[in-house]
């Protein structure tokens, strides 16, 4: 199994190493297009600002080879969002993977929403054996609106789409690599789609 996580200056690209080292596997960082081609699975994480993220991708010519991939593909958090089409954050337009926008939270409530919430109306083989209303650990100010390609939802002021899925692309909004063994689950469902 070559697991790939794409290394691109944006994410905190250690917790997932080590998250999938507990479950047995080594996770390879890189930002090589050919070793990301020939990944069996690939990671896109992200921790930071949408635009310079993006600019981070155009730079290294990521933003044409990741639409592209043929294996399962995980973006987490800010990795699923910049698979959107477009974001509020910096104004960005995304890769354009999920047909759904990226709009903030407004100002009634608490932002970034920070710690645990629960996910439901799960759908796919991403969450097989997680049982509704389980508790994933979340760290964002925007969330993707829901679409057709809606996975998972959670409530926060509203309830949107925590994770997405269109063909062989993944995203969650919520971190599965802090989320305790449920979220460990997660990690191993994929590997194993």
């Amino acid at each position: 199994m070559k697991l790939v996580i794409i290394d691109y200056g944006a994410g905190n690209i250690k917790s997932i190493q080590f998250a999938f080292n507990r479950l047995g596997y080594d996770a390879v960082l890189s930002k090589d297009p050919d070793e990301i081609k020939a990944a069996d699975k690939v990671i896109f994480p992200g921790v930071g600002e949408a635009s310079s993220a993006m600019k981070m991708l155009k730079e290294s010519g990521l933003d044409i080879l990741i639409p592209n991939l043929k294996q399962p593909v995980l973006g987490i958090c800010l990795g699923m969002q910049l698979m959107c089409l477009h974001t509020e954050e910096g104004n960005t337009d995304g890769l354009g993977i999920f047909q759904t926008k990226v709009k903030r939270f407004s100002q009634d409530v608490k932002v970034p929403q920070m710690g645990w919430n629960v996910i439901k109306e799960l759908k796919s083989d991403l969450f097989k054996d997680i049982k509704e209303n389980e508790y994933m650990y979340l760290v964002h100010s925007y969330y993707a609106e829901h679409c057709d390609e809606t996975i998972a939802a959670t409530d926060y002021e509203i309830n949107y789409a925590s994770a997405l899925q269109h063909e062989n692309f993944y995203g969650t909004q919520f971190h599965p690599e802090k989320s305790g063994n449920e979220g460990a689950k997660i990690l191993q469902n994929f590997i194993e789609l």
